[in-house]
């Protein structure tokens, strides 16, 4: 992180607007490597700069990384006038005027879709994660409406690998998809990992090969696995190690 202003950083880790920060110099005892700053336009170093708000520590975050184990029902985006949001799921601490405007997810799953979603404001992961340049892998459980024989599995699995061609839905037109590996769990179950994200791709793969998908959760995006620990609804940050996977 480069230098920044005390106010940006403030507002950042969730003190108040910018304009709220000149009030907080005011009347609390805002401390930089001990001395107390007055002057919203102060800069510093987050990297090794200490700051400290009446006494107490300011952790000072680059980048927020955080894994939500999505539940069915839930729409991914900021706002929707008919469906509760991921972002509502979110506990207040992740409510702040710079989290408001920077947090943001890493592509989207539909709204009966279960799993893995990931929220960041690190905007060059997130451009790494989806670009289509990148094939980053996205892996999912799926459950079929009719079941497969041996011989299905395999011609399934064949038609997937060599790219197969998905039907048009709403106003998306007919795709030719990118080769994906499909793993059979049983007779109606599979783990299929794909390197793209059309629009309801995987439901449009499975129809495209006389099947329907009845139950869909993702498990991993890129390095990054579902915390099987989380239940439906629940969220957590990343760990240092998970970062690194991701960024790596």
């Amino acid at each position: 992180m480069s230098i920044e202003r005390i106010d940006k950083i403030l507002s950042h880790e969730g003190f108040g607007t910018r304009k709220g920060i000149k009030k907080l110099l005011r009347n609390a005892e805002v401390t930089v490597n001990g001395t107390r700053i007055l002057d919203t336009a102060f800069q510093l170093n987050p990297d090794k700069d200490s700051v400290c708000v009446d006494g107490e520590p300011v952790l000072i975050k680059k980048n927020y990384y955080i894994m939500m184990n999505k539940k069915p029902g839930v729409v991914s985006a900021n706002k929707d006038g008919k469906h509760q949001t991921v972002f509502d799921c979110l506990g207040n601490e992740y409510r702040t005027p710079y989290l408001q405007e920077h947090l943001h997810l890493v592509g989207r799953l539909d709204i009966d879709t279960e799993g893995l979603l990931l929220f960041t404001t690190d905007g060059t992961l997130t451009h790494r994660l989806t670009s289509p340049k990148t094939h980053a892998p996205k892996s999912y459980l799926v459950r079929l409406m009719h079941e497969e024989s041996a011989d299905g599995q395999q011609k399934i699995a064949d038609v997937f690998r060599r790219g197969v061609r998905i039907p048009p839905e709403d106003n998306e037109d007919a795709a030719d998809c990118k080769s994906a590996e499909i793993e059979w769990k049983g007779d109606t179950e599979c783990v299929l990992t794909i390197t793209e994200g059309k629009y309801h791709q995987v439901k449009r793969m499975f129809r495209a090969v006389a099947n329907e998908v009845v139950y869909l959760k993702r498990l991993s995006i890129g390095a990054l696995r579902l915390d099987n620990a989380l239940a439906l609804g629940e969220y957590r940050e990343l760990t240092d190690d998970e970062v690194a996977c991701l960024i790596q």
